[in-house]
């Protein structure tokens, strides 16, 4: 075989391959990818381009470069097939997350190979079948008790059984006509799904099952499992009700965290993921327009950390941003969301705070941020950070222009000098 026929040959491969293929040195400079990888990468990189694989997965699998620089064996597998949950802005409800198996190899002291895989519609059937998984295992499993009831499609309760009065003490003819997201008041996790959500879900794919603290009448609180079927429409009627059911359940506190941590959480800091931050932005535009409460984000980027990184090590950097994330989050109110944008950027979500309330805030952040103190093998490292806040009244209900918004602000920020919250002219006396 020639060199020239064996080129083609390759060639030919890398052009038919139906995955990714990516060829990168060990800070990720891309010598080698193939058009599956291309199509990939292009939407995450954005204005970054894709010369560097570590660059363009930086808001979306940070912890891939960290992987590469800890894996101490001359070769071997990095990782395999390490899901990368790709969020490119706020998208519809109930629409498919965009997921990445990403599989990481080291072929020598500096060169890496990497696969790239959609799994999105895999991660989503897993996700249905765990969910009848945990349904049908606790059928004959520790079931404190069940209810039955019927809504109509704007989530109004038709009927409802004597096991509702027990389960929740509220009694049928008392709640019968009235809504049922406000008939059972519900502690809603960052990733769960309002009641209109899950019905839409439900019409599109028959049933919707999700879980979490439900409370009763007398304000104690239970874990329950909430099973919603979509009903065919009859007679004359021409939109389906629905059936729930309600189950009172034991709450299996670690397998139940454990995912949902590793579904809503950045795996370095334990900060919000980029992913279940816009989830929760998308929810709370939705409450902005019903109620025109107000709404805040705040933006931080820490100053100089690609310096650290340089002078101290990604290892250092990497506790850095881990005590940044605990003087944060502790600063947070109830509602608040404190999450790992991507690298050294961070975002902060502050539902029913108005502008005045989140630049108090951010400069509370940027004060705790100062005071945080590291003592690395070089000697104390201290890191300051820049920020900006916008709200969604600013924008008119855009979360596109809200975070266009903030971005633009943090750029004059660090403009201006760093370590400041932003503040317009017209703002100072």
């Amino acid at each position: 075989m020639t060199d020239t026929s064996g080129e083609e040959e390759l060639l030919e491969f890398l052009y038919a391959c139906p995955i990714g293929l990516i060829e990168c040195d060990a800070t990720g400079e891309i010598g080698l990818m193939n058009p599956h990888a291309m199509q990939h990468l292009l939407p995450l990189a954005g204005s970054r381009g894709v010369s560097n694989l570590f660059s363009a997965f930086e808001h979306h699998a940070p912890e891939l470069r960290s992987m590469a620089e800890a894996f101490a064996l001359p070769t071997g597998r990095i990782c395999d097939g390490h899901r990368v949950f790709v969020d490119l802005g706020p998208g519809r409800n109930g629409a498919t997350p965009k997921v990445l198996a990403c599989s990481l190899v080291k072929l020598g002291a500096d060169r890496l190979m990497a696969t790239l895989t959609d799994i999105s519609q895999q991660v989503l059937q897993e996700n249905r079948l765990r969910q009848a998984d945990t349904w049908f295992a606790t059928l004959l499993d520790g079931v404190n008790g069940y209810a039955a009831l019927t809504i109509t499609p704007d989530g109004q309760i038709a009927a409802a059984d004597t096991c509702f009065a027990r389960q929740t003490g509220y009694e049928p003819a008392d709640v019968t006509g009235h809504n049922l997201a406000d008939v059972l008041s519900t502690d809603l996790p960052g990733g769960d799904l309002r009641l209109d959500e899950q019905l839409a879900i439900a019409v599109r794919e028959g049933w919707h099952l999700q879980e979490g603290w439900q409370q009763r009448a007398d304000g104690e609180r239970y874990w329950c499992q909430r099973l919603v079927v979509a009903r065919s429409a009859r007679d004359n009627a021409t939109l389906p009700r629905f059936s729930v059911v309600l189950r009172d359940v034991p709450r299996r506190d670690t397998a139940t965290e454990d995912v949902r941590r590793l579904l809503t959480c950045d795996h370095l800091t334990g900060a919000a993921n980029r992913r279940h931050f816009s989830q929760a932005m998308a929810r709370e535009q939705q409450s902005w327009r019903e109620l025109r409460q107000s709404l805040s984000l705040v933006v931080l980027d820490l100053d100089h950390f690609k310096a650290v990184n340089d002078a101290h090590g990604h290892p250092v950097g990497d506790t850095l941003l881990c005590r940044v994330t605990e003087a944060c989050t502790a600063l947070l109110p109830p509602r608040g969301i404190f999450a790992r944008l991507g690298g050294e950027e961070f975002g902060v979500l502050l539902p029913r705070y108005d502008r005045n309330q989140a630049m108090e805030l951010a400069e509370r952040l940027r004060e705790a941020i100062a005071d945080v103190v590291i003592e690395a093998p070089l000697g104390t490292l201290r890191v300051t950070a820049s920020l900006a806040c916008a709200t969604l009244d600013e924008t008119e209900g855009s979360i596109e222009g809200l975070i266009a918004l903030a971005d633009k602000r943090l750029y004059s920020a660090k403009h201006a000098g760093r370590n400041r919250v932003f503040v317009a002219e017209t703002e100072v006396a």
